[in-house]
């Protein structure tokens, strides 16, 4: 079988002679840490999502329109000092970070969020002109060579990239967590109307797309959830987001995607039902910490829902004795079921020596082809 043919059979819970082996990546203290326990620096790309060939990660690929503003805001250093530094992203988004630890662009600890660049709905106005989905730079310049490529793959494809779409995501990239859940109750006019704008934003721009390219599954990146449920209540969910997953969802279908997968950490499991009826065919990346169980997942919701993820990095910090249980707790009978894919259930965090990730993936990698 090709990557794109055990994608497609798992996606649809059949049997095959070997389950895509996926990642999703790793902290920049990680690396740092495994060069020093002698991983080669010549050996690995860290683009986990398109393949990693030294750890035997499959491919997969992702067409990587640009989705964000255009133009972006430029990034601005309003204050620093020794420990910290205050500065304004390209989204207009203003947070105070901690410098110490920070290796590769990864903070050791989230930054703190201070002002986000839609308050009203003159700035949303001001924002909307950031997002022409007609712009002629959405798209690469090599994207008609692409699709040529495409044409002929034998691996699965994405629209888009890994964590650039979701209905919920933008609201909170636009206005921040603590403001949209104000907003829900006190301007819900106006929530819908970004909602909304949102949505028409994404079709447009992907339409030609969808028009030269037979893609296989479409990623919402949301992140709507802590480890004790849901940032968003059901209703919250149904009232307001709902309708939109299933206009995205029936014209991506008329294209011919048909799998659909929702990345959220934290426990979202009292909105799956909800998610399964927009449309939704993969929830991951299972968090653990947030007792998101595929094995208990599975036995609750059947086939109505395929899951990538659920293996506790947590027991890779420990020992090989902890890894084969946290393996074998999970991977055969999850294969035997079919529609899963074990991954780690985030990036591997630094505590993770390299010998432990080795010995996991070699473990996996058996479990994989059916070798319990």
């Amino acid at each position: 079988m090709t990557d794109g043919e055990r994608f497609l059979k798992v996606m649809e819970f059949q049997k095959v002679d070997k389950v895509p082996n996926y990642e999703l990546g790793v902290w920049g203290q990680t690396i740092e840490q495994w060069y020093q326990q002698g991983l080669p620096q010549d050996s690995l790309r860290w683009n986990w999502f398109e393949g990693e060939p030294y750890f035997h990660f499959d491919r997969r690929g992702f067409a990587q329109i640009n989705i964000g503003m255009i133009p972006c805001f430029e990034y601005c250093v309003l204050e620093e000092d020794e420990r910290t530094i205050t500065a304004r992203n390209t989204e207009g988004i203003v947070t105070k970070a901690l410098k110490e630890g920070t290796v590769r662009g990864t903070r050791m600890s989230m930054d703190q969020y201070i002002s986000f660049p839609v308050t009203d709905r003159k700035s949303f106005q001001e924002i909307k002109k950031r997002y022409n989905p007609y712009s002629s730079i959405r798209y690469p310049f090599w994207w008609d060579e692409w699709v040529r490529i495409w044409k002929t793959r034998d691996y699965p494809l994405c629209l888009l990239w890994n964590g650039t779409f979701g209905l919920y995501s933008q609201l909170r990239k636009w206005v921040g967590t603590e403001n949209i859940s104000y907003l829900f109750y006190d301007e819900p006019a106006f929530v819908e109307e970004m909602i909304e704008f949102n949505t028409n934003f994404l079709l447009s721009l992907v339409e030609k797309a969808l028009g030269e390219v037979e893609f296989d599954y479409f990623n919402f990146f949301e992140d709507f959830a802590g480890k004790g449920g849901p940032l968003i209540s059901p209703v919250i969910f149904k009232k307001f987001f709902l309708p939109y997953y299933k206009k995205i969802i029936e014209r991506f279908k008329r294209a011919g995607i048909k799998y659909f997968w929702l990345d959220s950490d934290g426990n979202p499991e009292a909105l799956f039902p909800l998610m399964i009826e927009a449309g939704i065919t993969c929830a991951w990346p299972l968090e653990q910490a947030s007792d998101m169980d595929p094995v208990r997942l599975r036995k609750k919701y059947g086939k109505d829902l395929a899951f990538v993820g659920g293996i506790d990095k947590r027991a890779l910090q420990q020992g090989k004795k902890q890894i084969e249980n946290e393996l074998y707790s999970k991977i055969p009978s999850m294969i035997e079921s079919g529609g899963y894919i074990p991954t780690i259930d985030h990036t591997v965090p630094p505590e993770t020596p390299l010998e432990n990730f080795v010995y996991y993936l070699e473990l996996k990698m058996k479990m994989l082809e059916g070798k319990f």
